[in-house]
């Protein structure tokens, strides 16, 4: 199948500054493409790039198969919701949404067919004869999703479209994105900074970081498998605990050394480890940890850990404790007999361990 989306070797650069190097990203007809990275990192100047709304430097940007390098954004078949709504205040709800159909000629009746349609799927039908300063944030989004949604393109692009919502309308937000794409299977484009949106809504991620793109895959593969220190922290909430460790070949696998304060090593044995240079971090996710006793299987290995606080989230704790000289956290289930300043026997899963190079930050394996 044809890529419906194929961004080939793009650079974006104002004057001397490079904002975006080297893009290579493909994606499938359906695919629901998450943009994610910290501010800054190039993820809306890329999204304005496939837009048409910020000409490129170099490379190539194909749509539906046709290279739309050049292409006015008019003719790039693509509906674009914006972080802002950019709703007209003066127009009713209705109008707002057929406002696009008419500028292109569109028939009436089709209008309003068009119109009936998606006042139903977003269940706005109630709010067709208001204006949007009548409406709620989380309805005016609907509004601008509607206008999009008219337009029946190749291709929609977000553009952090619930940024000004409350954290509760965020979620339900989010849900009624993620049921529409798999409603109409519409290809969507969506830029966040929000690592939790990227991974419930996507079907494939690209992690931004300095306008280069750090990893793609699907929300699994970041997760579970991230390329470098960058992806592994940024992606996951708590972010995954990185470790400065020791590896030391033996015969019956790998001897990982964690320095302790004021004590001996906490030393694992990792059967699965293989070729790893002496210098590591061990990177491993907080619900991989957990009490001695909750946890069992020929990878999981147990140490003694101080514990230096305790933050009870509802269903979970997370424990903190403090492995050479860096921060660990692990989840454990809400009844927990964890205090601070007492230690605990912690369960460590290395069928779950990330290895990274502390010199190039790349995973090792």
């Amino acid at each position: 199948m044809a890529p419906i989306l194929n961004i080939k070797n793009l650079d974006k650069a104002y004057g001397p500054v490079e904002i975006l190097k080297d893009i290579n990203v493909a994606i499938e007809p359906g695919d629901f493409l998450v943009l994610v990275g910290p501010s800054g990192c190039g993820k809306s100047t890329l999204l304005n790039c496939i837009a048409g709304l910020e000409p490129i430097t170099g490379g190539s940007i194909e749509i539906g198969g046709r290279d739309m390098t050049n292409v006015s954004p008019k003719d790039r078949d693509i509906a674009m919701v914006f972080q802002s709504y950019a709703l007209y205040p003066t127009m009713s709800v209705a109008k707002n949404i057929t406002f696009g159909m008419k500028v292109r000629g569109v028939d009436q009746a089709t209008q309003e067919q068009k119109l009936h349609e998606v006042a139903q799927q977003l269940q706005i039908e109630q709010y067709l004869n208001r204006r949007p300063s009548q409406l709620s944030g989380g309805q005016r989004q609907r509004v601008a999703i509607g206008r999009a949604l008219v337009r029946d393109p190749k291709l929609f692009l977000f553009d952090e479209p619930l940024s000004n919502l409350d954290a509760k309308l965020r979620v339900e937000m989010r849900s009624e994105i993620k049921k529409l794409h798999h409603k109409l299977g519409a290809t969507m484009v969506y830029v966040t900074h929000d690592q939790i949106e990227a991974m419930t809504l996507a079907t494939k991620i690209v992690v931004l970081k300095g306008g280069v793109v750090q990893q793609i895959g699907s929300p699994s593969e970041i997760y579970n498998r991230p390329a470098n220190l960058f992806v592994a922290d940024f992606m996951g909430s708590p972010a995954m605990n990185l470790i400065p460790a020791k590896a030391r070949r033996n015969g019956s696998g790998t001897r990982i050394e964690i320095d302790r304060e004021g004590g001996a090593p906490v030393v694992l044995h990792d059967t699965h480890a293989g070729d790893l240079p002496e210098d590591i971090i061990l990177g491993l996710r907080p619900e991989d940890i957990a009490e001695a006793g909750f946890r069992a299987g020929e990878d999981v290995q147990e140490a003694e850990c101080l514990i230096d606080m305790v933050e009870p989230a509802g269903a979970d704790t997370y424990v903190v404790s403090r492995l050479g000289g860096t921060s660990m956290t692990a989840r454990l289930h809400a009844e927990t007999s964890a205090h601070p300043g007492e230690s605990m026997t912690l369960a460590f899963d290395l069928g779950k361990v990330s290895y990274f190079s502390p010199e190039s930050g790349q995973r090792l394996n």
